[in-house]
């Protein structure tokens, strides 16, 4: 698959989870409107913050999938960091209004109405909900791409939410507590609240140019391993992630006696085993004398002049 189709992939996911907030939220605001549940329309707000990181994916994705410019030579895939960080920010306003509205009812109870129906109702949002979030973790995983995983994420947070709520709504008509039904939106604002704190840490990663994950490194590790079987070294193994983009740079200590053509095709070998075992990676490899001292003095990232 091309570049340019792949991009119009996951365009098409961010569309997919546009639609799904805009029927979830018309949804449970039916369901508040029929129930007067506090629970209920926390749930719904939680779906405009849906609708509003679904846009800001969009657009990420569509930014994204820009090729590489002069300005930005190694592509634009980190901008995908920027619309997960701005999720766990809205995520986090959500849980604070979330929690207010909760503490406003516990604090003045009302009554509950037409639990039936709105119970029903908010369910069908639910459903919903859980296909898109499915979907969008499957492209996800396929495409590399954190937006869609963090999309897919909230979504499933957004269903457990909505079980949560409608459990407390219906022990509300079963026992008559009203307090349940502030105490269970309380609860959803603290559980929203952890997943915006996950998703911040995780952008923040990204931006700092964190390492690739063990299981990715070990598949480096394994793909080296079959030349050093051969006699070829290797040090100064540096590994950062960019969205869906993996960067991979090492120097290949070979003997000094090799000459360059030969140790040119072995480079573009271990480069190409190495993008083989790390899809959507950009390796580069530094050929040196594994005879000569001075190939150990360039081994630090930050090297005196």
């Amino acid at each position: 698959m091309t570049e340019k189709s792949s991009s119009l992939s996951l365009t098409r996911f961010a569309w997919l989870s546009i639609g799904a907030a805009v029927a979830t939220i018309l949804i449970k605001a039916i369901a508040w409107k029929l129930t007067g549940s506090v629970g209920l329309l926390s749930d719904a707000i939680e779906s405009t913050i849906n609708l509003a990181a679904a846009v800001m994916a969009l657009a990420m994705l569509t930014i994204a999938a820009r090729p590489p410019d002069e300005s930005h030579m190694y592509g634009h895939g980190k901008a995908e960091y920027f619309s997960s960080a701005v999720e766990g920010v809205l995520i986090f306003v959500a849980a604070l209004g979330i929690a207010y509205t909760a503490l406003e009812r516990l604090l003045n109870p009302q009554p509950l109405e037409q639990l039936g129906i709105g119970l029903a109702v908010s369910l069908a949002a639910t459903v919903i909900n859980f296909v898109v979030s499915r979907i969008l973790f499957t492209a996800g995983k396929k495409y590399r791409s954190i937006t869609l995983e963090a999309d897919s994420h909230h979504l499933m947070t957004d269903v457990w939410t909505s079980v949560a709520v409608l459990g407390g709504v219906a022990a509300v008509g079963l026992t008559g507590w009203l307090w349940l039904d502030s105490v269970v939106a309380i609860a959803v604002a603290l559980n929203i609240t952890l997943t915006a704190w996950q998703l911040l840490r995780r952008s923040v990663e990204g931006l700092m140019d964190a390492s690739l994950p063990p299981a990715e490194l070990q598949s480096i590790e394994a793909v080296l391993e079959t030349y050093r079987q051969r006699g070829v070294g290797f040090h100064a193994l540096l590994t950062r992630q960019g969205a869906a983009r993996r960067f991979i740079s090492v120097h290949v200590l070979v003997p000094g006696a090799t000459t360059v053509h030969d140790a040119h095709h072995l480079a573009e070998e271990i480069e190409a085993d190495l993008r083989r075992a790390i899809l959507d990676s950009v390796v580069i490899t530094h050929l040196e004398p594994s005879d000569d001292e001075n190939s150990l003095h360039d081994i630090p990232l930050d090297r005196k002049p």
